[in-house]
């Protein structure tokens, strides 16, 4: 399953099927030369439709807003709630940390920064960060291990926050979370991960018997989205995420995995 996430997070860049494409042109142009000018015409249309932000905002915020928070967790009011398990996605790859003594968030950062906050206001809470090495080749430091040097640098004692570092998936982060001392997993459990995120993540917990109530962060979107916005890097990522979801959680599905 890790390697096959891996071979979807290729497959699910649109720029890479503008390559493709453009490469097919490449090898048609002699013996199919109107073929290869389909190619072409193909791949500009969808390198120029990647960066328009009101299409893949459009796709993406139903994704975002099916799993929203109850409303008595968005006021605040945890009672009940044992312990939050934190998702692991929000930190550079381990690479980049060689060599820097500081600490390397990347775009999905409120995965990090909201913990710290619940931390301080609600000190009852039991904190799971949960995640592994995320790389197809091991770069060093497990995500675990990156998200303690995070912690510690915002302060938080060391003994606030529990650490998974085994898992490379998000079905791994359920099994291997649960497998930690003393976790019940039928007690009740904030499941904290980008709101793009969370309809794979939440199923797949649940599907490990998991008794988890949704906390998503990290919005991408918002109520609507300006018909002029336009940006090749912003929109190829937005295309990303919601492709590689919904392939996600299909082939989850098909496993028996949500």
């Amino acid at each position: 399953m890790f390697i096959t996430s891996k071979l979807l997070s290729f497959l699910t860049q649109p720029l890479a099927w503008v390559a493709l494409l453009m490469l097919l042109a490449l090898v048609w142009m002699k013996r199919r030369p109107k073929g290869a000018r389909r190619a072409l015409l193909l791949a500009l249309v969808l390198g120029l439709l990647v960066g328009w932000l009101p299409l893949a905002d459009a796709l993406l915020r139903p994704l975002e807003n099916r799993n929203p928070a109850p409303a008595e967790v968005s006021a605040g009011q945890l009672n009940g709630y044992v312990g939050v398990v934190v998702l692991g996605g929000a930190l550079e790859a381990a690479y980049v940390w060689r060599g820097h003594d500081q600490v390397a968030l990347n775009g999905a950062a409120e995965r990090m920064t909201v913990p710290v906050a619940l931390l301080l206001q609600r000190p009852q809470l039991r904190v799971i960060f949960t995640g592994g090495e995320g790389e197809l080749w091991a770069q060093g430091m497990s995500e675990a291990t990156r998200a303690e040097k995070f912690f510690t640098s915002m302060g938080v004692a060391p003994n606030r926050v529990e650490y998974e570092d085994k898992s490379r998936t998000t079905y791994e982060n359920a099994v291997f979370s649960a497998a930690l001392p003393n976790v019940d997993k039928s007690q009740r459990w904030l499941l904290l991960t980008s709101a793009w995120h969370m309809p794979r993540s939440l199923a797949a917990f649940r599907a490990a018997g998991w008794n988890v109530t949704p906390y998503p962060v990290d919005y991408r979107t918002g109520d609507s989205t300006p018909w002029t916005e336009y940006s090749l890097a912003h929109g190829a990522v937005r295309w990303q995420l919601l492709l590689h979801e919904y392939a996600g959680w299909l082939a989850y599905a098909m496993a028996g995995r949500a």
